[in-house]
């Protein structure tokens, strides 16, 4: 059994190749979550990419794990409270052409805040229990 526990490990940080995926393939759409009052949506999409590249490199790794985790969470929670919160409350999204699309799309968005909440609490336990570097955050 500790063999098949040991698998989460590796399987967490994998999970994140969904979103390298997204980013490199629809480049448009990681470009659309980035909030209108910065510019350059399209360099955001390419950056984000590189810094989940980064994460999965140095978790897998393990070198660095336990500063990537950290940032990857704050990642998290910053996307969580700056992007998805916002359109989940209708900024972003047109409110004033409020149709049944936009209220899907809402809610959504609030899903996507609670799924960042609990991906934030995994990578910060992850940070915590199973990282191994602890050279730059002790």
């Amino acid at each position: 059994m500790d063999k098949i526990l040991h698998l989460g490990k590796y399987i967490f940080p994998l999970s994140f190749l969904l979103y390298v995926g997204l980013h490199l393939g629809k480049p448009e759409v990681g470009a659309s979550f980035v909030p209108d009052y910065l510019p350059f949506p399209y360099f955001w999409n390419y950056f984000t990419l590189v810094c989940i590249v980064a994460f999965i490199v140095s978790a897998l790794v393990g070198k660095y794990d336990k500063l990537a985790y950290s940032l990857m969470a704050l990642y998290v929670v910053l996307m969580a409270f700056l992007v998805h919160l916002p359109r989940a409350m209708g900024y972003e999204l047109g409110i004033e052409n409020m149709s049944s699309d936009m209220t899907r799309e809402r809610e959504l968005e609030m899903v996507n805040f609670f799924r960042n909440i609990m991906v934030t609490g995994a990578l910060l336990g992850f940070a915590k229990f199973v990282t191994k570097d602890n050279s730059v955050i002790g």
